[in-house]
């Protein structure tokens, strides 16, 4: 991984004292959590391009960074045209902050031997927004580029580090749960 950039490093710096003051159990978790992810994606100066190269097929999960203890990751979701997740979970808390153009976030509620059901409606993110998942909150979605003709980039940050953690993926038709580690992408040289 390329070093790392110094508004990743601070907001990694906020997660970990996030993460010692309780993480998800402290009362003002949630509010800080999304405070710091705003001000990551208030500014597009930062992210390195070599963690925003879109692949023409798959979208691109680049680590940007993951603490030594596992406790919490920063990864850049970098989405081509048209390009979605399958509908998945994640198992731990996490905040979604939009950097550039758009993604589109539809919840869906999981039950033993029937397809999942979209639950409420699309949600759109735009550029400064932030969104949130957890298995106390909602984990289960499908997210997609908003749209078809150009790239769009997200910065995830999660409760654990999200390359290496078992997750599930539901398939649509309600066939049986694929479980599933992302792992990342490697970053795009020079």
């Amino acid at each position: 991984m390329n070093s790392t950039p110094l508004p990743v490093s601070q907001f990694a710096s906020q997660l970990d004292e996030l993460v010692r003051a309780g993480g998800e159990q402290a009362p003002d978790f949630w509010p800080r959590l999304g405070a710091a992810m705003r001000e990551l994606v208030a500014k597009d100066d930062w992210l390195p391009d070599s963690m925003a190269k879109p692949h023409p097929q798959y979208y691109q999960q680049y680590c940007l960074y993951a603490d030594e203890q596992d406790r919490f990751s920063v990864v850049s979701f970098v989405w081509g045209p048209a390009q979605a997740t399958p509908i998945h979970d994640h198992t731990v808390w996490g905040v979604i902050g939009m950097l550039r153009g758009a993604e589109l976030c539809q919840s869906y509620e999981i039950a033993p031997n029937k397809p999942p059901k979209a639950v409420g409606a699309v949600e759109r993110l735009e550029p400064g927004q932030i969104g949130f998942v957890a298995p106390s909150i909602g984990d289960v979605h499908r997210v997609s580029n908003a749209f078809d003709d150009r790239v769009s980039i997200s910065i995830h940050a999660y409760g654990g580090n999200i390359g290496k953690i078992n997750r599930h993926v539901f398939p649509d038709d309600g066939a049986p749960v694929k479980p599933f580690v992302s792992g990342y992408s490697e970053p795009a040289a020079g």
